[in-house]
């Protein structure tokens, strides 16, 4: 798998880099992530924290950090993993959350752990690593982050192939100074906030494809018999 240029920031700057960032983000947004916590608890007395499973660097599979902005147990009710505009299932406190990606302060703890990078493609779900082809799987190469060059050219508003597309430029153009690009266009993103729902389709679409390739294999091999 075609990884990221061999230097020594992507060897060794780059973790040290996402260590003195967390450091500095949990002394500056310590008090108010514990008000974010507070909130979170008053509103429905339920968990703070919401942990799901996200396929990271290699394929290896880790368990995101994010304040919970949704009911209890929403996974199992509406849409499942998908988020709807309008969503019933977002709570008041978690609707200015997402707006704002406050939900998303609490990676920091995955940062640190080594789950995750400040900088990097968005960590996708299993469902979605499945349905990886190849030059897909290059996302893989680095881990994933809070913040990446995707996200700061169109969020959630950019459908899917592009946002890989974009992903996998990252990938391939990983310097300092693309990480530092991305930290400064990350502040207006994230101040101009976000309705915006990430694009499901292309994943159900790809399913569809996928199945009916197999499908006519499987008959391919039945006639050649």
């Amino acid at each position: 798998m075609h990884g990221p240029p061999d230097s020594f920031y992507v060897r060794h700057g780059k973790r040290l880099l996402d260590v003195a960032i967390g450091v500095v983000v949990l002394l500056v947004f310590g008090l108010p992530m514990l008000v974010i916590a507070a909130l979170i608890k008053l509103e429905d007395r339920g968990p703070v924290f919401y942990r799901q499973e996200r396929i990271g660097r290699g394929g290896r599979a880790f368990m995101l950090t994010k304040f919970r902005s949704m009911v209890v147990g929403a996974e199992t009710q509406g849409a499942g993993f998908l988020v709807e505009k309008q969503d019933r299932r977002i709570t008041r406190v978690g609707r200015w959350l997402r707006k704002l990606s406050l939900d998303e302060l609490s990676q920091v703890f995955d940062v640190l752990r080594g789950d995750m990078s400040i900088i990097g493609p968005r960590p996708g779900l299993r469902y979605q690593f499945e349905l990886y082809d190849d030059e897909q799987r290059r996302r893989l190469a680095v881990r994933p982050g809070i913040t990446g060059w995707a996200q700061v050219n169109g969020r959630n508003a950019i459908r899917w192939p592009e946002r890989i597309r974009l992903d996998l430029e990252y990938v391939d153009h990983l310097t300092f100074g693309k990480d530092l690009l991305v930290l400064v266009k990350t502040i207006p993103a994230v101040l101009s906030g976000s309705d915006q729902i990430a694009d499901a389709d292309y994943w159900k679409q790809r399913r569809a494809e996928l199945e009916r390739a197999q499908a006519g294999t499987a008959a391919g091999s039945t006639e050649a018999r």
